[in-house]
């Protein structure tokens, strides 16, 4: 009688929400990327130190030859950064993704091409309000409609943990430890200390607002715009704060 053999999965594959930062090019000078770059590294190397980036194009008029492309992939990892694959944007990049052995990313999607083969357009995105409004209340699902109820998360977001609410507010009630992360489409709430980093608006919403009751942030960002805090400035250290985008500027303040 022979032994029955039982056979195992050699892996498993999923998709998830990962911590990929976006270097979008505005200008081709792979020695001026390596620079920047190198003083974002040396400003948070825990943040950005081997960190894996995505390279966006599409803000260039013209889309760079592939020796030019190598050149700038090569600079991003002079400069202690991994670049990972390219955004999405028309068909020439995605041959040109093909042709560098990269993926293509849409998350970060900057641009689409038409079914008709038009130029691309660029994705625009809300007129943000100028004010930062403290007083008035907060709808859970302000951001994203009515119909979307906030994710309540009612613990701490340990080092390391990641927390994500898709197509919806976040709001936390406990504390955010340094390393960990907490993300949402919408906005963030987070009614304890924050020592992590809270993304909002990851889709693009260039509304969310952050809300923060204990403010000791590594990182706050709206929409892909970000602030880095080595040391928190003295008038926002434990200061009960909102952040909001004004343009491409990420504003902080107390409430």
């Amino acid at each position: 009688m022979s032994a029955k053999v039982e056979t195992v999965d050699s892996c498993d594959l999923r998709f998830g929400q990962v911590g990929i930062a976006c270097v979008r090019i505005r200008r081709v000078d792979a020695a001026a990327l390596c620079t920047e770059l190198e003083r974002r590294v040396q400003a948070a190397p825990q943040l950005f130190s081997r960190a894996a980036v995505v390279l966006d194009l599409s803000h260039l008029l013209s889309l760079p030859d592939d020796g030019t492309v190598d050149a700038l992939l090569e600079a991003v990892r002079s400069a202690g950064m991994l670049p990972v694959g390219l955004a999405y944007g028309t068909s020439e990049t995605q041959a040109l993704a093909e042709r560098m052995g990269l993926p293509l990313i849409a998350k970060f999607r900057a641009a689409y091409e038409p079914a008709g083969g038009n130029a691309p357009t660029a994705v625009e995105t809300a007129v943000v309000r100028r004010d930062p409004a403290p007083a008035e209340p907060i709808h859970a699902a302000a951001s994203l409609g009515q119909t979307q109820t906030a994710q309540h998360h009612a613990a701490s977001v340990r080092s390391g943990q990641q927390i994500y609410a898709r197509d919806r507010d976040l709001i936390v009630t406990g504390a955010i430890a340094n390393g960990a992360e907490v993300i949402a489409d919408g906005n963030i709430h987070i009614y304890g200390s924050l020592r992590g980093r809270a993304m909002a608006g990851a889709q693009g919403d260039e509304n969310a607002r952050i809300f923060v009751s204990d403010f000791r942030a590594e990182l706050v960002a709206i929409a892909g715009h970000y602030r880095v805090f080595e040391q928190i400035p003295d008038n926002l250290e434990g200061q009960s704060v909102q952040c909001w985008l004004e343009g491409e500027k990420l504003l902080i303040a107390k409430l």
